[in-house]
This record gives C-alpha cells, structure tokens and sequence, in this order.
C-alpha cells in the first residue's frame, strides 16, 4: 500500500495472528517500561522479574536512555544520516526518529521488528512519515532485513549506516548463530558506518549477589518467553567483529558517554552492557 495511504488504514488490535494468551517478548519490554501496549500475560512476567529484582525496570529504562545517546552521538558526532534500528520492539517515548530529527530533520530511519504488534503500532505512529519506515523481517535472518523492499526504499547501502541492535541479540538462542548473524550484518555495511549492541552479561563470579539474580532471572525468562541469554564479555564483543569498539568501550549502559545526571549503580548494574562500534 502506497506510504500516502497509511493514516486511511483500519487497524485490527490484536493484529490476525497474535496470542494474547502467551507472553511476548516486545510486550513484555513495554510492561517492563511503563508501557500500555500488553497483554495480562505480559505483566504476570515483570511482576515474576520484580520478585527477583525490584530493579529490573531501572535496566529497561537505562537501555532505553543508551538508545538515545547513542542515537544523539550517531547524528551529531559522527553525521550519521540513515539509521537501521533491528529488533525495535513497540514505539516508547524517545524513538530513534524523534531523537535524531531534533538534530536533522532529514535523517532517514528504518524500524525492522518481527513482532505483528509492533508493525500495526508504528504504521500508526508514522502515519505522515515521510523519512521513516517500519516493516516487518527477521533479525535472524540478515538477507530477509537487508533486501526488504522498505529497507531498500529508505537505506542507501552505498553510504555510512548506523545500525543498531539493542536488547535483541540475548533473545537469540545459540543453536541459531548469533555470530554468524551478527557477520552478515557487519559485511553489508559500508565503510564508515557504526553498529550499536546491548545485551544481558553474566556478571563475573567475584560479583556473586549480582550473578545470582541473572541466573534466577535468566531461568524466568526461559520459562516464560523460551529464551533469554546473559552471555560473557568475550561472546558480546565479538558481534563487533573487527569494527573499531569506541570509548568507553564494552560497559554498564548507565556508563556509556553518561548523562550528567545518573543513577547510582543498582544490584543488577553489570548484567546489561553496551557499545558502539566503526567499520574503517
């Protein structure tokens, strides 16, 4: 349907297909921030979290505000102007779009997700777009992402990219190659671009309290999404291949390029890192 067409759509909620019944991963992340786009289902999973660790949402939230930096520095530091943002889970406040235009109106933006609930929620929220996508793919398969007519129709391979994947890659299951992945992203993009990961990090065994409450929240997440993965330091860097890993480079969100004013470290602070890397 032609992008003009998009705000005369009728749409159906829940979209065809989705099972209200069975949590879901980007639902669950919206609870987990405040958001109203979930089911009961969803919120039973947080409040499970919450009886592990109070400060669970304080990760959704820290990994939402490592977004926007790193959106900000994308734009106005490196003068990024196509952004691929895979795994985008359901529109919050402070989207990539949003953070972007408020420093160049003209950057283009691509949301790629292959959830159904987050393409009915973005089609509206981008209903006059004119520099900004949404479309549904599979992270899990680079080829459907990257040759996606929508992606194609907004993205100019030709040209640098800033790609980002943030709180996605621990929901992929080791049997389905997160490396091999991450390499087929890595060698579609041109010089010059940059990458941005976050993900859930088994703390070391020296930070016992911490490393045991990833445990008992990664057997949580197992039981009631069928994935969910706190890897080593050596796993996450190498989604970053050979690219160039910025200052400060693989840390606690909360301590990349920070804010002036942030938060104290919590008792989870270490289980969830960030960084943003360059193709030379």
């Amino acid at each position: 349907m032609a992008r003009e067409d998009r705000s005369r759509r009728r749409i159906r909620y829940p979209p065809e297909g989705v099972d209200a019944k069975s949590a879901n991963i980007a639902r669950v992340y919206d609870a987990f921030l405040g958001g109203k786009d979930n089911f009961a289902v969803d919120r039973e999973v947080v409040q499970s979290a919450l009886r592990v660790s109070p400060h669970a949402p304080v990760q959704a939230r820290a990994n939402r505000a490592f977004l926007r930096r790193v959106v900000r520095y994308l734009v106005r530091e490196a003068g990024i102007s196509q952004i691929l943002d895979i795994g985008s889970g359901l529109p919050a406040a402070g989207n990539v779009h949003e953070v972007a235009h408020d420093i160049n109106p003209m950057v283009r933006t691509v949301y790629v997700d292959n959830d159904p609930v987050v393409y009915v929620h973005g089609q509206a929220l981008l209903a006059d777009a004119r520099t900004t996508e949404v479309v549904t793919a599979d992270a899990r398969r680079p080829s459907e992402v990257l040759d996606h007519p929508g992606v194609r129709e907004f993205i100019d391979f030709r040209q640098p990219v800033g790609l980002l994947l943030l709180a996605i890659l621990h929901h992929i299951n080791d049997d389905e190659d997160p490396s091999g992945i991450m390499a087929g992203f890595r060698d579609a993009m041109p010089r010059g671009s940059y990458l941005a990961i976050s993900s859930f990090r088994m703390p070391q065994p020296e930070q016992s309290e911490q490393r045991a409450i990833t445990v008992e929240m990664q057997r949580l997440f197992r039981a009631h999404l069928g994935t969910g993965h706190w890897r080593s330091d050596e796993a996450i860097l190498d989604w970053f291949g050979d690219w160039e890993l910025l200052a400060p480079g693989l840390v606690p969100l909360p301590n990349w390029r920070p804010d002036p004013a942030r938060a104290p470290p919590d008792k989870i602070y270490h289980g969830f890192v960030g960084g943003v890397a360059r193709k030379n």
